[in-house]
């Protein structure tokens, strides 16, 4: 541990001369971004590092209010209601000293609709972006589409320039393992510049001095070392030996010593994520089972039982410490659709999900691999540790792999699981969002993080509805339609809410970002 700790020391120590400035901010959390390319992959600790260098047209802020960013004003038009129209600001500067235009806005969403992009969904009923003169945009929709801002908070702009001259224009293929120059650098035009990324190691940003929103944030980091230690406990040793200010996810263990700590301070909130168990119930047979000839997760009666086998107030007490708040949809309350009747949590009743295992023909149970992330959500191994031993009850025998994300993520993408652990997070606070990422059939548009197999036509149909439904009472009908499908179809096991833990040195000001995304530029720092 003393090496460990040693080590992260040095590495914090590198590359900045103003190790103990109340200016700069040394921030630690368990994994790192993905990638720098800033459509590539939709995913939460990627997303977090990509929004101190670029920017979306609007942005949420620190609790979580969408305000504008790049864009200074938005409506649909007077003269088409298939239009949205966006004044864009003027006078912005990329990093690189370019200049920032709707050029530069039409080509990022065009490159955020290609194949390889991991926010095609968000953008699934476009028909076409355009410029409207050289500080206009205007998205043109199949049908009007009343939610469309929501969509853009985490979708990021790119200079078209600095793209064409270093072959930037595809989005980088994640899952195919490709290396590219945008996924290790960046041009942007946010609130902090890139100094140096060393991927799952450490990367420095300083403060951009050209920002437009000098003045109008307030600006008190002035540099930023972003360091991934997986290890809770050196985490957390490093919070308390000062060698970090600000850690993302205190260990549930270490909540009380961490808040205990002169000079150190705990803030917590609900997280807008939701923790859930996906399986693989359309194929004819499953790679990672040992039943031959048949997939046991087809059998509805299956999943119900292993539904009923988890027991959530269990992980909440014995896992989460209490820092959880148990699921019974895969929907955190914060969103459009959720109810309090769609989120009652399942009976854990081992008897009766024994007699669904025995109709269902597996009386005898079956074995079969579990994959799950060790270094993405909180307590995310220990939360699939737990659910062995649960669904060992009913005859279930799980095999646990448990990968950092880098590793998990493709397994999903790629189809190569068949029982696996993810979180999602919903930026829009919609449902719509939720169905065209994880319940829609899997496809060019939709359904990129849909490994269940599971999909539905004429569901399809009701999701691609949503995003040109103006009635709003219809389209919340129609979204409690398709919950209903889901929730009796058992397509996921929903574990429970995250509760987000900020550790902190005192000198740190922020309130917690229910989307658990630490924006600097409204960090304050007491000198």
């Amino acid at each position: 541990m003393k090496t460990k700790i040693a080590l992260l020391a040095a590495a914090l120590m590198l590359g900045t001369s103003a190790f103990a400035s109340a200016e700069v901010l040394r921030w630690a959390r368990a994994g790192d971004a993905l990638t720098l390319d800033p459509h590539a992959q939709n995913e939460g600790p990627t997303t977090a590092l990509n929004h101190q260098i670029m920017e979306p047209l609007l942005i949420r802020d620190m609790t979580g209010q969408i305000v504008p960013a790049l864009a200074t004003e938005w409506a649909p038009s007077k003269d088409d209601p298939n239009v949205w129209s966006f004044k864009l600001r003027e006078g912005v500067k990329f990093h690189d000293g370019s200049e920032f235009d709707s050029e530069d806005v039409v080509f990022s969403f065009n490159r955020a609709m290609t194949k390889d992009s991991d926010y095609k969904e968000l953008l699934a009923s476009v028909k076409e972006v355009r410029a409207n003169g050289k500080y206009g945009f205007e998205i043109v929709t199949n049908g009007p589409n009343p939610t469309m801002p929501s969509n853009l908070t985490n979708l990021f702009i790119m200079d078209k320039t600095w793209a064409e001259a270093n072959n930037a224009v595809k989005v980088q293929d994640y899952e195919g393992g490709e290396d590219t120059f945008a996924s290790r650098n960046a041009n942007g035009t946010g609130p902090y510049t890139l100094v140096s990324r060393e991927p799952d190691a450490k990367t420095v940003l300083k403060i951009n001095s050209n920002y437009w929103g000098m003045g109008q944030f307030p600006m008190e980091v002035t540099e930023v070392i972003y360091t991934p230690v997986q290890n809770k406990a050196t985490r957390v040793a490093a919070l308390l030996s000062g060698q970090v200010d600000f850690i993302q996810d205190v260990p549930v263990q270490d909540l009380k010593r961490v808040a205990d700590a002169p000079g150190l301070q705990v803030k917590t909130a609900p997280q807008n994520r939701v923790i859930f168990f996906g399986m693989n119930q359309g194929d004819a047979d499953l790679k990672t089972d040992d039943v031959e000839g048949k997939n046991p997760l087809a059998d509805k009666r299956v999943r119900m039982a292993i539904n009923m086998s988890i027991n959530r107030d269990a992980i909440k007490k014995v896992v989460m410490r209490g820092q959880s708040i148990p699921a019974g949809v895969a929907m955190p309350p914060f969103v459009n659709g959720w109810t309090k009747e769609l989120d009652a949590v399942p009976a854990n009743d081992i008897d009766k999900a024994k007699g669904l295992m025995s109709a269902a023909g597996y009386g005898d149970g079956f074995t079969i691999r579990l994959n799950c992330p060790n270094d993405r959500y909180i307590n995310d191994e220990a939360i699939c540790q737990a659910s062995v031993g649960m669904l060992a009850k009913i005859g279930i025998k799980v095999q646990l792999d448990a990968k950092p994300k880098a590793q998990h993520f493709p397994l999903l993408s790629k189809l190569e699981t068949d029982f696996y652990m993810l979180g999602w997070g919903v930026p829009t606070y919609d449902s719509e969002y939720i169905f065209n990422f994880l319940v829609h059939s899997k496809g060019e548009k939709f359904g990129s993080w849909n490994a269940t197999r599971f999909g539905q036509p004429e569901l399809d149909k009701k999701i691609e509805s949503l995003s040109s439904e103006t009635d709003l009472d219809k389209r919340n009908a129609t979204i409690a339609e398709i919950w209903k499908v889901v929730q009796e179809e058992v397509v996921y096991i929903p574990i429970h809410h995250q509760v987000l833990n900020w550790g902190m040195s005192d000198k740190v000001g922020t309130v917690v970002d229910p989307g658990d995304t630490a924006k600097f530029k409204y960090f304050t720092m007491k000198k």
